[in-house]
């Protein structure tokens, strides 16, 4: 018997590489069951690790090296990370159910279609863990031989043996899913999909009976592919025997002694960052072509050794170097090797953190499987860029020759090791180091897609503005950063997608570039509408108007106080007020009030002193800031509370700042703040309304600075970010002064999302870095300086930092879907314009793919 092993072994046909492909009997929720054993799988959640501190990623690793040293001790464990593309389609069905409002089905094909053009793929990570063997594994192959020639081969699992199976899975389950990985049971059509991608059928996956169980001939068309080994590769064919694909499995020869993390030692996150430049052909432009991901796949299968074993291999290493020191003392030169020494320190060190500490040592044997729809040549190109990559960072990798079938099959989940003679042994804290399970990875679960990942990760961001109510969660998200970084076109997109949500959007802006938003709102269906300073537009933020309904007992006081502000030092010292108040209680009896009405009453009153406040608030109500809160309505577009987009311009503005005195203010100032008070009275009227608060409702503020300059204005902000929640308010702003907006504690607080875009001072950087929860130091400085720059230091619009509702951070490049919608919101106000849709501003799609937003 041990002649025909050394026979075997010398003809490369021993053990398991001999062995017949796994054969599938049943799978269900977190199970593979083949005909020999039983597997759990889990799909591992990912962690963002781009931007973490070095104290969060050291905690962090260690609890998955106590993971597992503690929970998977002892298991067969296989560790398999896939790339799926994503599929654009799923996003139309879902904007069913997320929008409601305007044109959203071609809103939502804009982004569908945009999509389609990135290719992104996401990134599944699966953990299959051996837990039960169902018979021998001799006696299985033989039975079956013997039934299969009958005919009266079965493939059946018992009802109770998957109940038993499952929990088993279960309880190991729950123990994984307080890990960094938090782990859950994969479904059972995930795990048909992981099965059947392999041979690339492109056959529907089988549904799963009543039980959610999938056997029988459904099982079976999972794995009725063909492929055929080659010395360096394998084929997959597809039903007519044509070449669909090609596929290499590379093996990971050699690893230096130590790998610092982060770094090079996280060699399993890092697959994501390997690219390579295909080749030419006769049709391609020399122009087009650009770095490609390679995303190969890593296929790792580990068993963590129960301390008691691995410490008995530390010992028998240790005895072998002791006894090589001692036997070269003997000779006459007396000279002990120094890896000989090295070695014996090394074991006895580990060997006293092991039996201190949750250390254990851990046998690995990676994989990379590299894979191309294109060509042999361009699946070969691919393998050269990975061997080059991990070649830099110390790592060896060469593709397998001759034993491509063994490891392909290897790579199959259910299957066993076939090649068990390139395995390293390692620590645990080594495997974790690798960072598996890193990336980046931040937004919310749900809700519009704004753009995607730009760290080592690829895959898309979602962020819903109005999402926190429901979740019972703050509900404001600031938008900071250098003028002219794309942070105010970011806002306006997560605005439109606001809006499609069937919510009311108010936006105040200061700086009078927001026109496009109403242009872009009217193409796809939106209720948008424009209102604007000057005399054209006067009445239209009337308090009386404004405050009608269950608001308008709070117009008998905020009116006067809003004259109050605009009226001339000199009258309101010699007590102008109390006329004022006594001709807005005498309008609102008359009924239908409206605040030119109580000018008009004031100017023919009998009273001097009423007649001259008069005559001065109807001069002032003919100026372009007085107008639109105190003059006679000319018939132009009133806000009201309903669903669609309201953007209010009012540029030129000049606010008094905190420290400056009332008896200073000037003409332009009074009516300024007056004006202002108007659009702050009816923001919190809206937000507070009992009749609207199942509205979805968002009030937008860019250059919010303006605000924060003034008490009122503070106020304000603090009080919607505080009773957003209740009210089912957000409250959005965008502002290029952090340190400003972190003095406002009742807004930091209530901060759900943080959008962080390019600043150059450090004190500036130092306040960003605390509203991105990032540490302070040179670090993230030097992080915020080059974000929103690309490599030649030129302008890279829409690219930020974003941190999420769960405190994580990511880069993040917000995506405007079109070179049409990309114009219509063009901020560069001498050429903003609204109306028909058209805009004047031309970019071509060359640019409008540079810029990305």
């Amino acid at each position: 018997m041990k002649i025909m092993k050394g026979i075997a072994r010398f003809l490369g046909v021993d053990g398991d590489r001999s062995a017949p492909p796994p054969r599938y009997v049943a799978l269900t929720d977190g199970l593979v069951i083949t005909e020999t054993h039983a597997e759990a799988w889990y799909l591992l959640g990912s962690s963002n690790t781009d931007l973490m501190s070095e104290g969060a990623r050291d905690a962090e690793q260690d609890q998955a090296s106590s993971a597992l040293a503690r929970t998977l001790a002892g298991y067969d464990c296989h560790l398999k990370m896939l790339w799926s593309p994503l599929n654009a389609e799923d996003y139309r069905t879902e904007a069913e159910t997320l929008f409601s409002a305007g044109d959203y089905a071609s809103w939502a094909d804009l982004r569908v279609r945009r999509l389609e053009e990135l290719e992104l793929p996401t990134r599944i990570l699966l953990l299959g863990v051996r837990i039960s063997e169902r018979a021998g594994q001799a006696k299985a192959r033989g039975s079956r031989g013997v039934q299969d020639a009958l005919g009266i081969g079965s493939t059946s699992v018992s009802p109770k043996e998957i109940a038993r199976l499952d929990a088993l899975a279960r309880r190991l389950g729950r123990q994984l899913e307080t890990t960094p990985w938090k782990a859950q049971p994969a479904t059972v059509e995930v795990l048909a999909w992981m099965i059947a991608r392999e041979q690339r059928r492109g056959t529907p996956l089988p549904s799963p009976d009543d039980k959610g169980v999938i056997t029988g001939a459904k099982l079976a068309q999972l794995t009725r592919g063909r492929v055929l080994p080659y010395p360096d590769h394998v084929r997959v064919l597809d039903q007519r025997g044509e070449t669909v694909g090609w596929s290499a499995i590379l093996t990971m020869d050699g690893f230096p002694e130590e790998m610092e993390s982060p770094g090079p030692g996280e060699w399993l996150r890092s697959v994501a960052e390997i690219s390579y430049v295909p080749e030419l052909t006769d049709d391609d432009d020399a122009g087009d072509i650009t770095a490609l991901p390679v995303n190969p796949e890593p296929s790792v299968r580990f068993k963590v050794l129960h301390k008691r074993d691995a410490l008995k291999q530390i010992d028998e290493v240790r005895r072998l170097a002791k006894e090589q020191r001692q036997s070269a003392a003997k000779h006459s030169a007396g000279e002990t090797a120094q890896e000989i020494e090295e070695t014996e320190e090394t074991m006895t060190s580990l060997s006293r953190d092991m039996k201190r500490e949750d250390v254990t040592l851990l046998e690995d044997n990676p994989r990379l499987i590299v894979s191309s729809d294109v060509s042999l040549d361009d699946l070969r190109a691919r393998c050269d860029a990975v061997i080059g990559f991990y070649g830099g960072i110390g790592i060896e990798v060469s593709v397998a020759a001759e034993e491509q079938r063994e490891l392909w099959l290897e790579a199959q989940p259910g299957d066993m090791l076939r090649v068990p003679d390139l395995a390293h042994t390692r620590t645990v804290g080594a495997f974790a180091g690798s960072w598996f399970w890193g990336g980046a990875s931040v937004g919310d679960d749900t809700g519009p897609v704004i753009g995607y990942l730009t760290g080592s990760t690829p895959g898309v961001v979602r962020n819903d503005l109005t999402g926190g109510s429901e979740r019972g969660d703050a509900t404001t998200t600031a938008f900071i950063g250098r003028s002219g970084r794309g942070k105010t076109t970011a806002m306006m997109l997560s605005l439109l997608d606001s809006g499609f949500r069937g919510s009311f959007v108010l936006a105040l802006d200061f700086k009078g570039d927001m026109g496009g938003l109403v242009s872009a709102g009217r193409r796809y269906g939106l209720n948008a509408h424009l209102i604007e300073t000057g005399a054209q537009f006067a009445g239209v933020a009337d308090l009386f108007t404004l405050l009608s309904g269950e608001s308008a007992e709070r117009a008998q006081t905020e009116v006067p106080a809003q004259l109050g502000i605009a009226l001339p030092q000199h009258l309101r010292m010699r007590g102008a007020e109390t006329p004022i108040q006594s001709a807005v209680n005498e309008i609102i009896a008359e009924g239908d009030p409206a605040t030119w009405k109580v000018i008009e009453r004031l100017r023919r009153s009998d009273d001097e002193l009423t007649r001259e406040t008069g005559n001065a608030l109807f001069e002032l109500s003919l100026t372009g800031l007085g107008a639109p809160f105190m003059g006679r309505p000319a018939g132009a577009a009133l806000i009201t509370p309903s669903p669609g987009i309201w953007v209010v311009q009012v540029p030129g503005i000049t606010l008094p700042s905190p420290d400056d005195s009332r008896d200073d203010w000037s003409v332009h100032q009074r009516l300024s703040v007056a004006l202002v008070h108007s659009l702050l009275a009816y923001g919190i009227s809206m937000a507070g309304r009992k009749d609207l608060r199942g509205l979805r409702k968002v009030v937008a503020v860019p250059e919010v600075h303006v605000l924060t300059a003034t008490r009122e204005g503070s106020s304000f902000l603090q009080y919607i970010a505080r009773v957003g929640r209740a009210l089912h308010t957000a409250l959005v702003v965008d502002t290029q002064d952090p340190e400003s907006l972190a003095s406002l504690t009742g807004l930091v607080e209530q901060m759900t999302t943080v959008f962080g875009f390019q600043l150059t001072t450090g004190e500036q950087q130092d306040a960003m870095a605390a509203l991105l929860d990032l540490p302070k130091g040179a670090h993230t400085r030097q992080l915020i300086q080059a974000i929103g720059v690309d490599v030649t230091q030129e302008i890279r619009h829409g690219h930020c930092i974003m941190r999420d509702r769960r405190f994580s951070s990511a880069t993040v490049q917000f995506d405007v879907p079109s070179v049409e919608l990309l114009q219509l919101l063009n901020t560069t106000p001498k050429t903003n314009s609204v109306g028909t849709g058209e805009s004047p501003v031309s970019m071509s799609k060359a640019a409008y793919e540079e810029v990305g937003a």
